[in-house]
This record gives structure tokens, sequence and C-alpha cells, in this order.
């Protein structure tokens, strides 16, 4: 992912193979439907994944790249498919004790959450700042790193991953920055005129 800020969100997963297939499905990104977190709204709009990077994306288990990948889109065990509603995630499991374990516990629910990890281009994002909430539009995604089965999500009310806080002050001081240096270039154009 080299220096990029990856960003990782949650949504329900739920079993539906039959006895002998561990098939999961779930959407993983659900569009116009926004998400809060203390002060701070997000919501992911419907379009943002036009055109964005979904070549070879990994199903993992917590975001860990120190578990073995358990599907995957490039060999065709992972399916993303983008409706109307969000992403929708379909994974036929490769039969190992710990995808075993996995599909017991998704059917049991004591795992129930998906996220997913992903990048947003320059001006991918729209930004607004209040004295009360802090909201946050993304228009389009970039890449989509993996999508994930999670089993402590960040939120238990809602099923959107937070977003890094130390993003948000980074685009914020950004935003700040970008506001004062309008306010001084109209002080010159002003001093200009007198």
């Amino acid at each position: 992912m080299k220096n990029e800020k990856c960003e990782r969100r949650l949504m329900e997963v739920r079993a539906v193979g039959a006895d002998s297939a561990m098939t999961i499905e779930g959407y993983a990104i659900v569009f116009d439907t926004p998400a809060t977190h203390g002060r701070f709204t997000e919501t992911i709009k419907r379009g943002a994944l036009d055109g964005t990077d979904m070549k070879d994306v990994p199903l993992r288990y917590n975001h860990n790249d120190n578990v073995m990948v358990m599907a995957r889109t490039r060999n065709k065990s992972l399916q993303l498919v983008v409706d109307e509603k969000g992403l929708l995630i379909r994974a036929d499991l490769l039969d190992t004790q710990s995808n075993r374990d996995l599909y017991a516990g998704i059917q049991a629910g004591l795992i129930d959450k998906m996220s997913f990890a992903f990048t947003v281009p320059d001006n991918g994002d729209t930004w607004s700042f209040g004295e009360k909430e802090t909201k946050r539009e993304v228009n389009k995604i970039d890449k989509l790193w993996d999508v994930s089965v999670v089993d402590t999500p960040f939120y238990d009310t809602t099923s959107v991953y937070a977003r890094s806080l130390e993003l948000l002050d980074s685009e914020k001081r950004r935003l700040d920055s970008l506001r004062e240096r309008e306010l001084l270039k109209q002080k010159i154009m002003l001093k200009g005129k007198v």
C-alpha cells in the first residue's frame, strides 16, 4: 500500500452455503447511508466505485496480513458485485481448518461484520466542518485493498468502521491552510485597490 493512507469500514456478513459449501456474503459498502462516530459523519456516495481498482482484492480476517488469505478476486473465489445498494461480496472459502472455524463463527452469529480497506484520490471526497459535526462524503474510491471479516467492530451501533482520526485532523489542517491562503489573497487584492 506504499505511503497511501488506507482506511477501513465495517458492514455485515453471513453464511449462505449449503451443507458442504462454505460460502459467505454480505455488503462491504452501502451507498448513501451516513455513519456517525462521535461528531464525525461519513457517507460513501453512489458512484464512488466507478472505475475503482478491484483487480486483486483479498478477503482477510481482521485485515491481518499474518493470517492466510481466505478468498481472492484473482482466482475468482471472491466475487465483488456493485449493485444499487452498494458492494456485495460473495466468497467461497477453501476447506481449511481456519476457514471452517471462521465459517462456524459466522453461522453462529459470533462474527457478523465486514470491513473494507480503501484509498481516496485527491479531490475524491468532500469535507464540511461545522461547530457540532464534521461531515465527509466519499465520491471516489481509488483502490479497494481488501475486504475483511471482523470479529470486533470499531462501532457497536453502526456498520461502518471509524475513519482514522489522524486523517481527519490532517484534512482539517489542510482546509484551514487553504482558508488562510484565500484570506491572504483577498487582503493583497484589497491593498492593490487602495
